[in-house]
C-alpha cells in the first residue's frame, strides 16, 4: 500500500502543484521582478534597481499609512481577542440559548467587506451627524470607525475558535485545580489559558494578518479621508499602482515590502505563541 502511494503520489499531486504554481508562485516571482523595474505593462519593463524601493520609503504617504496600519492592528488585535475570549467563556457555561447567541455573534462574519463598510458608514455617520461631524471630518473618527467595524465582523468568528479550545480543556484538570484550592481566576490564568493556547495562536494569527491586509472595509468606510490620514497600507499600494501614471513599479515595490512585513510579523507571532502551548 505504501509503495503504491509513493508511486502514484506525483501523478495525483501534479494538478494541484501546477495550479499553485500558475496562480501563486509565478505571479509572485514576476511581481518581485517588476518591483525592480519601471513599467506600464509586463512587456515594457525596464530595470531600475532599487530606485522604486527608495521612492517608496521616501514617500511620506507610505510611511504614514504604515504607522496608521500598525496602530490600528495593535488596537484591533487586542480588542477582538479579549472580547471574543470573554464571550467564549460566557457561552461555554452550559446555559440555555447559548447556541442561538453563538449563531448571532458569528453571522456578521458572513457579510462581505465592501457591503459591511457602507453599512457601518451609514450607521456611524448617522450618529456623528448629531454632533455635526462625519467619519471623514477627523482621522480619529475614521480610526475608531474601522475598529468598531472589524470588531463587529470578527469577534464572532474568533469566539467560535475559542469556544472549541475551551470545550477541549479536560474537566479532570479543572476539578483537580479546584480541589487544590484554586480560585476561578486562578483556574482561568493557570489552567484554561495555557490549555487554550493553540486557539489563541490561531486567533492572533488571523486577526493580525487580517488587520494588516485590510483593504475593502478601509475603502468603503473612509477611502483614506480626510487627506489620506486614514489610509492603510493595502489602500496606499492600490492608490500608488492605479492612481499615479509611471508609479506602477513603486506600487509593486510597496507590495513586496508589505508582503515581507506581514510574513515576518506573522512568523514571529506564531513562534512566540506556539512556544507557550502545553499538552492538554
Amino acid at each position: 500500500m505504501q509503495k503504491s502511494i509513493k508511486k502514484y503520489f506525483p501523478l495525483f499531486a501534479l494538478p494541484t502543484i501546477l495550479a499553485f504554481a500558475i496562480a501563486f508562485v509565478i505571479p509572485f516571482l514576476l511581481g518581485v521582478y517588476l518591483s525592480f523595474t519601471e513599467f506600464t505593462t509586463v512587456n515594457n519593463a525596464k530595470w531600475v534597481g532599487f530606485s522604486n524601493y527608495i521612492k517608496a520609503f521616501s514617500n511620506k504617504e507610505f510611511l504614514d499609512a504604515l504607522w496608521f496600519t500598525v496602530k490600528f492592528t495593535v488596537v484591533n488585535v487586542i480588542t477582538i481577542n479579549v472580547l471574543a475570549f470573554a464571550l467564549a467563556l460566557l457561552l461555554t457555561r452550559g446555559k440555555k440559548g447559548t447556541n442561538v447567541f453563538r449563531t448571532i455573534f458569528f453571522m456578521p462574519n458572513l457579510i462581505g467587506g465592501i457591503v459591511l463598510g457602507y453599512i457601518w458608514q451609514l450607521i456611524i455617520n448617522g450618529v456623528l451627524y448629531k454632533f455635526e461631524a462625519t467619519l471623514t471630518s477627523d482621522a480619529k473618527y475614521g480610526f475608531w470607525g474601522l475598529i468598531v467595524l472589524m470588531c463587529w465582523q470578527l469577534i464572532g468568528y474568533m469566539m467560535i475558535i475559542y469556544i472549541a479550545g475551551i470545550q477541549n480543556v479536560s474537566k479532570d484538570v479543572v476539578e483537580a485545580a479546584k480541589i487544590d484550592g484554586c480560585t476561578r481566576f486562578g483556574i482561568l490564568r493557570n489552567v484554561t489559558i495555557p490549555l487554550v493556547m493553540p486557539s489563541i495562536t490561531i486567533c492572533l494569527f488571523l486577526t493580525l494578518s487580517n488587520s494588516f491586509k485590510l483593504f475593502d472595509q478601509n475603502l468603503a468606510l473612509t477611502a483614506g479621508a480626510p487627506a489620506k490620514q486614514t489610509t492603510m497600507l493595502a489602500l496606499d499600494i492600490y492608490n500608488t499602482f492605479y492612481g499615479r501614471v509611471g508609479y506602477e513599479g513603486v506600487g509593486q515595490a510597496k507590495a513586496v515590502v508589505f508582503f515581507v512585513l506581514v510574513a515576518l510579523i506573522a512568523l514571529i507571532q506564531l513562534k512566540m505563541t506556539r512556544s507557550k502551548e502545553v499538552e492538554n
